[in-house]
């Protein structure tokens, strides 16, 4: 199926069930008329950060099932795919055979090899402080061959995501084959994870580096056009780089909506909100919750800084069962600009303030991504935290179907998928229809989304945490 503007679910091949056939019946069973696509969060053999370390993308990995489990679900819903552009597991065959072959390897232009890519093979101290980093020190890791040579290779993240050589030849072809393979799976969305990261340059942040990344944003566009997908890129930075985005006509994610929409609640004003509402682009994917924490650089100068500084606070004071040590290394927390919590959780698990969070989601631009611990009203898993000692495991809940059958019996979960179901039914949230924002005073929001007669309107007391709707 091609996109459509219903909401879209994330949620692992697993976490809905055991598995995709799983995952297929709890759709149908609980979630058909509430979900209109389904990010499957990555599928494939992968050896490390949940999916995020794929092994290879021509086979789904066998304890989800496999690429037919797939295709039946894209028959009732479009379908999300993640690309990792950007980097390669270290156990994937491509980095097997360079470890086995180096030079002689077929592979051996698929990484970035600090001898090729440095002048003198390795960066200055100031070369190393301009690039935009998620280590204390320049991102390798050693390749050690088996010939017992050993050679510094380009590693941005985790040391089993090896980063790919997005310039080379043989890179190239691999991204062009593994997109045609997407699309020719059902594919309608193919989400490019980690993009801004995928093009490095020597004397620059190596983050987002323009003209290039452009090129290859559009290289991408052009394989995938041609069979009607669209891309998405994913990126956590400032709002800034995701109206660029937007205004090359690209689709893009709200990932600003978040930390906006906890501090309208948390301190009963939406005047940041309500500037974001008015200014956010038709053609963005809007959401609360992903896979991941959630982000604080995205919000920077959308409020002043001590907002910003005061809403984390609350995330932690007034949110349920969100503790600071859960977003440091003790925690193995790559990213220090994302809390990890729930959205219920970090709203207090308090029913009124989450289903009125969501309204504001459902009603602002774009198409809504509703991730599958928040459609279930998710408290924080901390069992899975300690058990794991991973902080985002924490929004990362493995529900069984007995589970899910007995949480869509919660009131909080029935009233969040009658919403739902709302938002995808009435004619008034046209991706191209108006969308108007009042706000009478500074605790009561108004948001008037409309096309042609028909309208639907949300009228918010972000103090008392009620909203009514009228529509047409």
């Amino acid at each position: 199926m091609k996109l459509t503007n219903k909401i879209m679910l994330i949620t692992y091949a697993d976490s809905l069930g055991k598995n995709l056939s799983e995952l297929k019946e709890m759709l149908e069973t609980y979630f058909h008329k509430a979900v209109g696509g389904v990010h499957i969060l990555p599928f494939f053999p992968s050896s490390a950060d949940r999916g995020f370390a794929p092994m290879r993308y021509d086979m789904v990995d066998e304890q989800f099932g496999t690429y037919e489990d797939v295709r039946k679900i894209g028959e009732e819903y479009y379908l999300m795919f993640d690309f990792m552009v950007n980097h390669i597991s270290r156990q994937s065959p491509y980095f097997k055979d360079f470890l086995e072959k180096k030079d002689a390897s077929e592979y051996k232009d698929f990484f970035i090899r600090y001898k090729d890519f440095w002048e003198n093979g390795e960066p200055t101290e100031e070369q190393v402080d301009l690039i935009y980093k998620r280590k204390p020190r320049a991102p390798y890791i050693d390749a050690d061959f088996a010939d017992g040579s050993s050679e510094k290779v380009w590693c941005t993240f985790g040391e089993e995501q090896i980063d790919l050589n997005v310039e080379s030849e043989a890179v190239q072809k691999f991204i062009e084959d593994t997109l045609e393979l997407m699309c020719s799976k059902n594919a309608s969305i193919i989400r490019l994870d980690a993009f801004a990261y995928a093009v490095k340059k020597a004397n620059t942040s190596c983050f987002f580096v323009e003209p290039e990344i452009w090129n290859l944003l559009h290289r991408i566009e052009a394989i995938v056009k041609k069979h009607d997908v669209i891309i998405l890129p994913e990126i956590h930075e400032h709002y800034s780089i995701q109206m660029k985005i937007a205004n090359q006509n690209f689709w893009i994610y709200d990932f600003a909506l978040p930390v906006l929409v906890l501090n309208a609640l948390y301190f009963g004003k939406g005047t940041y909100l309500k500037k974001w509402l008015e200014m956010s682009p038709k053609h963005q994917f809007t959401t609360l919750d992903t896979h991941d924490g959630i982000g604080i650089v995205d919000v920077k100068d959308l409020m002043p800084d001590e907002e910003i500084d005061q809403t984390k606070e609350m995330m932690f004071s007034e949110g349920a069962n969100v503790k600071k040590i859960y977003n440091t290394a003790a925690y193995n927390n790559l990213d220090i600009y994302q809390v990890n919590t729930t959205y219920y959780s970090a709203l207090g698990n308090q029913d009124d303030a989450y289903l009125l969070a969501r309204a504001i989601q459902f009603f602002a631009p774009g198409i809504p991504q509703v991730y599958y611990v928040g459609m279930l009203a998710g408290c924080n898993d901390l069992e899975l935290l300690e058990a794991t000692k991973e902080g985002r495991n924490i929004n990362r809940h493995y529900y069984s179907k007995e589970e899910i059958a007995k949480e869509v019996e919660r009131p909080v979960v029935k009233k969040l998928l009658e919403l739902m179901e709302f938002r995808n039914s009435h004619p008034a949230f046209d991706v191209e229809g108006d969308i108007a924002v009042e706000l009478p005073e500074e605790g009561l929001l108004e948001i008037r989304r409309s096309s042609g007669a028909d309208y639907a309107v949300l009228k918010a007391d972000l103090v008392k945490k009620t909203f009514t709707i009228e529509h047409s």
